[in-house]
């Protein structure tokens, strides 16, 4: 069994909506790899994502905003014989978003991006307190590639 290219972009973006977590990568200030899961939503290809206002991957940001974000979902284990060890392999789908961040200031701006996030997990927008809006910082990827493979089904 091979594994295709999503080539629909709303299949990508439907695939990428499954995943729980997203994994985003970036570059430190020693050029080497960086990669921490966070929780997101996706609103017109962009994709929103929220964290303290400071730290190590805000730093590397503010360095350097490229990224790369992947999804995966629906994994599920295979096998041809259950008894040949190289038969079992894994079906996914899996999704790359290739953007540059931007960190959002403006409060109310900031209301709608968290809103974006909580809708993706809870369904429901949320009011927010200035103390909480305040304290965190939201950051948009302005996606400018988005690549999907599917294995398996």
């Amino acid at each position: 069994m091979k594994s295709r290219m999503l080539s629909n972009h709303q299949e990508i973006i439907d695939t990428a909506n499954k995943s729980e977590v997203c994994f985003v990568g970036m570059v430190d200030t020693q050029n080497m790899p960086y990669v921490v899961p966070m929780n997101f939503g996706l609103f017109h290809d962009n994709i929103y994502l929220h964290s303290a206002p400071d730290g190590r991957k805000i730093a590397f940001l503010k360095n350097k905003a490229d990224v790369c974000v992947n999804f995966t979902s629906d994994h599920h284990l295979r096998w041809q014989n259950e008894g040949v060890a190289c038969s079992y392999s894994m079906k996914y789908r899996s999704i790359r978003a290739y953007g540059k961040v931007e960190f959002i200031d403006d409060f109310d701006e900031k209301v709608k991006h968290l809103n974006v996030i909580m809708q993706k997990y809870t369904g429901k927008d949320f009011p927010f307190n200035e103390p909480a809006v305040r304290d965190v910082l939201c950051w948009r990827v302005m996606v400018h590639t988005w690549e999907g493979r599917v294995y398996g089904y």
